[in-house]
């Protein structure tokens, strides 16, 4: 009886009931089912290059304690998958070639065709490396000639977690063709290209990249909360999302403002650019992008970042910090020194409080570090624009950088790196690295550089080169300590060695 009719009845009741176990049971069976079938992170697909010389590692999730073997080259092994249904196999190294094909066996069988051995490299950072092939200069050339299916692109999407993430979101693994390259980071594929023909092995290009963002936010927590001088990088991004909410309603106001001259059929009014605020938090873009891919093998980094890192807050750290990250890395693949190379920001005229320079000299002094190279590309920015469409260069750059240091070919691979400045009387003689068969002044008058005495205070300097090094003077400065070159968002230097690869920025007193 249910006098308020509120309540249901005892019947009522039991019914419910019997409809909640039985919509119970199909979900626990769904589940179960689900769970039984083998499945494989986005990264290990059909048309993928798995690194030389390595061991293939292939992992995935089944049913808890399902029996998997996986099948490659002629070897089997074999495992049983944990408690949590995750599972884990490494198939013994070998050399390049391909293609081959894998099995993968559980309650289901999966198999993967058309997969190159060779060496893969993943391309990392912000917007220049983000800077797809379709822009590039020269673009409709460059996709003309792009047919290279033993180039193999994987595209990362975009994502940021605030803790680590099992897997990406991505584009599948593709052979590299005028279509398939046409969005992809033209930068790696110069790189990939100028790679795969030197060294005549499958290349692997793994893209995951985001514009406009810091090194903190690629970088993980662990990394990053172990050195307490990293404080105000957390305190940078805690003052952005203050200011988070009162952007939020300017973004809303600008977007009406867009769609209200849309409808009109009016050019919608173009506003500053702002970051999406999560992908710039500490650790958020490692989490969803790098994580997920550090149990697939790789033969080294190719790194394109710092723009984001000019500012006043946080330029001062960017040595360390990229120095963290790149040790990071390597501790995340736990394949030791592994190649890690650098791009050095372009020329780029700036009004405001940036401070380039500081972050050129940090990614300069971050070449300490074994088994790291950095691409000068002080010479072929664009002062007017921070996306250069020169990205052959670049890439030939990174690739010069890799042959001489990975892959041991004698070509140099690298402008002149400041060493060290010794007094001479009235004048800094200043030496170079990388200036072994001579250094060269592109012009009637070398320029770019800079002295200061015990003040700190620079002044343009007087300078010429003389064999493999260069001499500064200024008659204001009679006692010369320091010296700095091309210390300038926009500089114009010009010191080459005889190889025509441009001289590093620096400054000799930090």
């Amino acid at each position: 009886m249910n006098p308020s009719g509120f309540f249901p009845s005892i019947t009522t009741c039991r019914t419910i009931c019997k409809q909640i176990l039985l919509l119970t049971a199909v979900v626990v069976l769904q589940g179960t089912s689900a769970l039984a079938e083998v499945k494989l992170p986005a990264v290990i697909a059909s048309h993928m290059v798995v690194q030389r010389d390595r061991p293939v590692h292939v992992w995935g999730n089944a049913a808890p304690d399902e029996a998997i073997s996986v099948s490659f080259r002629g070897e089997t092994r074999a495992t049983t998958a944990d408690s949590l249904g995750r599972w884990s196999v490494n198939l013994s190294p070998g050399a390049a070639g391909g293609p081959f094909e894998m099995g993968i066996r559980g309650e289901n069988t999966i198999a993967l065709t058309d997969i190159l051995v060779g060496d893969v490299w993943l391309a990392s950072g912000q917007s220049n490396m983000e800077f797809a092939l379709k822009d590039a200069a020269n673009a409709q050339v460059e996709l003309a000639a792009a047919n290279r299916p033993r180039i193999r692109l994987f595209h990362v999407k975009r994502a940021y977690s605030d803790y680590p993430l099992e897997d990406v979101s991505a584009e599948p693994w593709v052979a590299c063709s005028p279509e398939s390259v046409t969005d992809f980071s033209a930068v790696a594929y110069f790189f990939g290209k100028d790679i795969q023909e030197h060294e005549n092995v499958p290349i692997g290009l793994i893209e995951a990249s985001w514009g406009g963002t810091p090194a903190e936010a690629w970088t993980s927590l662990g990394a990053l909360s172990a050195n307490a001088s990293f404080m105000p990088l957390l305190a940078a991004y805690s003052k952005m999302t203050d200011k988070e909410s009162a952007w939020s309603t300017e973004r809303a106001r600008q977007q009406h403002e867009i769609e209200v001259a849309k409808a009109a059929g009016k050019e919608p009014p173009h506003f500053p650019w702002h970051p999406e605020l999560k992908s710039w938090a500490p650790a958020s873009d490692y989490n969803g992008m790098i994580a997920p891919l550090t149990r697939f093998p790789i033969r080294g980094v190719i790194w394109y970042q710092g723009e984001s890192n000019t500012d006043p807050a946080r330029a001062p750290l960017y040595e360390s910090l990229l120095r963290t990250l790149i040790q990071d890395w390597r501790q995340q693949w736990g394949e030791g020194d592994s190649p890690f190379l650098i791009v050095q920001l372009a020329n780029f005229k700036t009004e405001s409080e940036g401070m380039w320079p500081e972050v050129r000299d940090a990614q300069r002094r971050a070449l300490a570090l074994r088994n790291t190279g950095m691409a000068v590309t002080i010479d072929m920015g664009d002062p007017v624009n921070i996306h250069p469409t020169n990205k052959q260069d670049v890439g030939h750059r990174l690739a010069l950088a890799a042959r001489a240091i990975i892959y041991g070919e004698k070509v140099e691979y690298s402008g002149p790196l400041y060493r060290q400045a010794t007094r001479e009387d009235h004048t800094l003689r200043i030496w170079f690295d990388h200036a072994t068969d001579g250094l060269v002044a592109e012009g009637p008058v070398l320029k770019g550089f800079e002295i200061a005495g015990a003040d700190h205070k620079f002044v343009p300097a007087d300078a010429y080169v003389d064999g493999q090094t260069v001499v500064a003077s200024n008659s204001q400065v009679p006692s010369p300590e320091y010296v700095r070159y091309d210390w300038d968002s926009s500089p114009e230097g010009n010191l080459y060695n005889d190889d025509g690869l441009p001289a590093s920025p620096f400054e000799s007193q930090r």
